[in-house]
């Protein structure tokens, strides 16, 4: 089932989202947008998700703003309050699916990427995370905080989030004795949209299926 609707954030206010899936008791997933917005593509993610038994909560994040050009998603992403949708928009959005499903994690994409990050940082109730070329700034992310299971997807030839940031996370969060996998491919920035100058689609394909294979263990008890 999909359908357009909305949900509550912790501080009361609603946030538009598009859900797929299925009924109560699956695990389920919060999937965050690039900064084009809530478009068609991330529409998909969602329903592929859901076709893989997964009860999905994308969260409009632009509140039905969708960027065509790249000045355009720029200025949104910049307009937009990481901090608050973090602990506002994900958090809400993780408490809303956590009402009738067992587990709960967050995949995001680009900025959805470097929010999925904060998500494990800020808001408690993630159980796993798995990020797709993004990371938020070093010094917004407190990776003491962190309790989720990470998994990082990064391409070697990316310009927007380089090598040395990915490797130091992977680093830290080594270093604390952390759940963590990070994937490293040859590709460049967002290679996982296929409609995207980037698309590489024989590492989207590895990257979605280590991503299912994540999800099965930390979110529905596969082995």
């Amino acid at each position: 089932m999909t359908a357009n609707g909305a949900f509550t954030r912790p501080d009361g206010g609603n946030c538009p989202a598009y859900f797929a899936g299925p009924g109560e008791g699956a695990p389920a997933l919060v999937v965050l947008q690039e900064w084009w917005g809530l478009n068609e593509q991330i529409q998909g993610v969602a329903d592929r998700l859901a076709g893989a038994g997964y009860r999905v909560l994308a969260p409009d994040l632009y509140r039905g703003d969708v960027a065509l050009e790249v000045a355009e998603a720029q200025h949104r992403m910049e307009m937009l309050d990481f901090v608050d949708a973090a602990d506002q928009d994900i958090r809400g959005a993780v408490a809303m699916l956590r009402q009738s499903s067992p587990a709960v994690g967050v995949m995001g994409f680009c900025m959805g990427g470097a929010l999925s990050m904060l998500a494990a940082a800020r808001v408690p109730e993630v159980d796993a995370v798995s990020a797709w070329y993004g990371l938020p700034p070093a010094n917004a992310l407190d990776v003491e905080r962190i309790a989720a299971a990470v998994q990082g997807h990064f391409g070697r030839e990316d310009t927007i989030v380089p090598m040395e940031r990915v490797d130091a996370l992977e680093a830290a969060l080594q270093a604390r004795g952390h759940t963590c996998e990070i994937h490293r491919y040859q590709a460049g920035h967002a290679f996982g949209n296929e409609n995207g100058a980037n698309y590489e689609p024989e590492a989207a394909a590895l990257a979605w299926q280590r991503t299912l294979d994540f999800f099965l263990r930390q979110l529905a008890g596969g082995a």
